[in-house]
Formats: structure tokens, C-alpha cells, sequence
């Protein structure tokens, strides 16, 4: 079983960075802050609480004074930050928790902080109290030399970032996200661009028609932008956006028939369900985005729909034969209810065919 994230925030790791501030602050009580960490409430907590606690706790043990107490645990940062990229989120919290007021001296710690870690939910209350001097500095992180630095320009103002808080000014009017977008849409690191597409992906949420007009102004002009584009306008492909479907070249499926479909009638909670169908045209089935839709039955009798791709490539020939396998093991984010469920063939955005099968 893998190791949960919480549990990352180990004696371990609270040693460590105990070890490393005392080098700095000789004043540090490293016993005593180790104790305030590990309460007896410290195993109830989850991951972002463990953080928060975490930061709460080096409040307490460090100098009063922010900018000293901030400025102690940059140089802690520095020295151990390329092993501890997720763990080290702790640094930034504690910007959140204890810097707002002091914008300047936040702006340069989450500079420092973000450097093989991540900046992106600090940097977000400073956003909704200082809007604009916040987006300005973050245009001007969108310009460093460091690919950290400007990927947190454009993750820091995803409107709809998860485990952060909404900004909703982004999600009513993006104009200003866009405008750090802009500025790194070709950068020349992957990692760079999955956030921009990541932020693209955000504002089609809410503001659909904005990111297919951004589409249509940036689509063909390199290969590294078109794959940015294609994953930025996900959930439009998913919801079958018959706009940006053909602007990727996905034209409605009306020469494709389905045929020879076979499906197990029950599957047993736990297992997995079997199913393939054939794809049939008179002429090149040409390029198809082959998806299902599965409609699950919920408590309440009702179906929640869920799109799962298969593939999309271009196909020369005129049939094409698809097997698939959809687990019904139990995970955390759905439950499963007995009863009969639907199964939709979508083929570029458009549904073909209903299939109807029984949870046991």
C-alpha cells in the first residue's frame, strides 16, 4: 500500500528541519517544538492540517519578529529543499499564516520557497488582498530565468486551483490570468506549460467561450502549443464542445456505425467489467476521439456521468475492433450501488450507442 502524504510529516522530517534551524537560530528548542508538533491530536490530522500545525508550531519557537523569523527559514529552506519538495510546503504556509501584512518581504520568501516546491496556495491570499501588486510581481516571475518562478506565476492564479482557495475574480473574469498565460504559453519547459494548460483548463470551467476564442488565436503555431491547447480545453473535449472538438480536427462521427457489441450483463462489486464493439465505416474512419460514458446509479436512484478515453489517433482502415476493461473495485471518491448502470459509446463527442448492465 502506498505511503499516504500525510505521513511524509514524519519525526524524520520534523528532525531535520529542527537540526537545520538551529543552525541559524541557536535559540531554537528543538525538544520543545517536537513536542508541540506530535500532540496527542497530531494523528487525527490530514495533510494540510499536519501542515498548518506544523507552521502554527514554528510560530511559536521562532523570533517574534517576522521578517526574522521568515528570513531563518529561507536559509533552512536553501539547505534542504532538493530533498523535501513536498514536505517543504510547510515554509510557504507559514508565509500564509503569519506574512500577509508584509507584503515586500513575503513576495521575496515565496520566491525562495517555490524553488523545487511550490509557492501556489501562499501566493494566493496576496492575490485576493493585493491584487494588483501581486499580479504584477507575477509578471514579473513570468519572466525569470528559473522555471519554478514561472510556473508559480501561472499555477498561483489558476481560478479553480484544488486544495486552495477559489479565486473568484479569475472565475468571473480570467483577463488578467490570461495576460501571465500569455507571457508563457511557448516557454520552453514542459512544466511550465502543463500549468498554463492547467490554468486554460480552469477558466473553461466558467468561462467556456473565452477559452475557445484563446484557442482559436493561438492554435497552429507549434507543436509544444498545440499539445498545451489540447490539454488546456480537456473538460470541453470531455463535455463534447462541438466547437473545439472540430477546431482540433474532430468532425462529427456520422459515417461511423457501431456493431458487434458485447458486454457481460452482470458484473460483481469488486470486479471488473468486460466489454468491445467494433467501429464500421464505408470509408476511412479517419481521426477518432473514442471515449465511454458511464452513468453511475447513485443512492438517490438517480445517474452521475463520468467520461473515461480510450484513444484518439487517425485510423486508415474501415474497421476498428476496441476491448476494454472498467474496474468496479472501491476507491475513495465514488461509491458503487447495485442496480443497473448505463454504458455510453461516445465517438468524437457524440454518443452512438446505450448499454445497459447490472451491478451485483
Amino acid at each position: 500500500m502506498a505511503t499516504l502524504l500525510k505521513e511524509l510529516y514524519d519525526e524524520r522530517y520534523i528532525e531535520v528541519i529542527s537540526n537545520e534551524i538551529k543552525i541559524h537560530f541557536v535559540d531554537f528548542k528543538k525538544n520543545e517544538f517536537s513536542n508541540t508538533v506530535f500532540d496527542k491530536n497530531y494523528q487525527e490530522k490530514e495533510l494540510k492540517q499536519r501542515m498548518r500545525h506544523i507552521s502554527e508550531s514554528l510560530g511559536k519557537f521562532l523570533p517574534n519578529k517576522y521578517e526574522k523569523a521568515v528570513l531563518i527559514l529561507q536559509k533552512t529552506f536553501k539547505n534542504i529543499n532538493k530533498n523535501y519538495r513536498i514536505e517543504n510546503m510547510i515554509f510557504q504556509d507559514f508565509v500564509e499564516v503569519y506574512g500577509v501584512d508584509y507584503f515586500e518581504v513575503s513576495m521575496k520568501a515565496l520566491r525562495v520557497f517555490t524553488i523545487e516546491s511550490s509557492s501556489e496556495f501562499a501566493i494566493r491570499q496576496f492575490i485576493v488582498k493585493y491584487p494588483d501588486a501581486t499580479m504584477e510581481q507575477m509578471k514579473r516571475w513570468a519572466l525569470s530565468k528559473n522555471e519554478h518562478v514561472r510556473r508559480l506565476a501561472s499555477e498561483g492564479c489558476r481560478p479553480r486551483l484544488p486544495w486552495a482557495i477559489a479565486l473568484n475574480n479569475f472565475k468571473y473574469n480570467p483577463k488578467e490570468a490570461i495576460e501571465i498565460l500569455e507571457l508563457l504559453k511557448d516557454d520552453r519547459s514542459e512544466y511550465v506549460r502543463k500549468s498554463v494548460a492547467n490554468n486554460i483548463n480552469d477558466i473553461s470551467k466558467d468561462n467556456p467561450d473565452i477559452v475557445i476564442q484563446l484557442t482559436k488565436k493561438w492554435l497552429g503555431y507549434s507543436k509544444n502549443r498545440d499539445r498545451l491547447l489540447k490539454h488546456g480545453c480537456r473538460t470541453l473535449l470531455k463535455s463534447g464542445n462541438r466547437e473545439i472538438l472540430e477546431l482540433f480536427g474532430l468532425k462529427p462521427a456520422s459515417h461511423v456505425e457501431i456493431k458487434n457489441i458485447s458486454i457481460q450483463k452482470d458484473v460483481k462489486l469488486g470486479a471488473e467489467l468486460e466489454f468491445s464493439f467494433e467501429l464500421h465505416s464505408k470509408e476511412n474512419l479517419g481521426l477518432l476521439r473514442i471515449e465511454y460514458q458511464m452513468e453511475f446509479l447513485r443512492q438517490n436512484n438517480k445517474y452521475s456521468k463520468k467520461i473515461f478515453k480510450i484513444s484518439e489517433s487517425m485510423v486508415m482502415g474501415n474497421i476498428k475492433k476496441i476491448v476494454k476493461k472498467h474496474s468496479f473495485r472501491a476507491i475513495s471518491t465514488r461509491n458503487y450501488y447495485l442496480g443497473k448502470q448505463k454504458l455510453n459509446i461516445v465517438i468524437n463527442g457524440q454518443i452512438l450507442n446505450k448499454i445497459f448492465f447490472y451491478i451485483t
